[in-house]
């Protein structure tokens, strides 16, 4: 079952750093089959308030999805991040399709 890292990027801090992390989470992702499926780009806000930009990646499943997480080369490269924006960050599975929002109560 498919997995997702979403990251709400509340703030960030444009410069070298995080230009140095946008080159290279590409090549951390490959090996687990990550892929972008948002990445920042124009959202609609249409409850509440959503400061900053939304990402999801998706990966096969939550195991790869952990992998890269905690691969080296990400570990790498994840301060480039967290010390340059204010970011809230889930690591989430999917769901087995059909699936209907009762299904949560079984």
């Amino acid at each position: 079952m498919a997995a997702y890292a979403v990251a709400h990027m509340r703030q960030v801090t444009m410069g070298p750093k995080i230009v140095e992390y946008l080159c290279q989470i590409d090549a951390t992702l490959e090996p687990f089959g990550g892929r972008f499926l948002v990445h920042g780009g124009d959202i609609e806000v249409i409850e509440n308030d959503w400061p900053g930009n939304l990402i999801i990646i998706e990966f096969p499943d939550r195991g790869q999805m952990r992998r890269w997480y905690d691969s080296p080369a990400y570990q790498a490269i994840l301060t480039l991040r967290t010390e340059n924006s204010q970011s809230d960050v889930v690591l989430a599975e999917g769901v087995e399709h059909p699936h209907k929002a009762t299904d949560v109560l079984e």
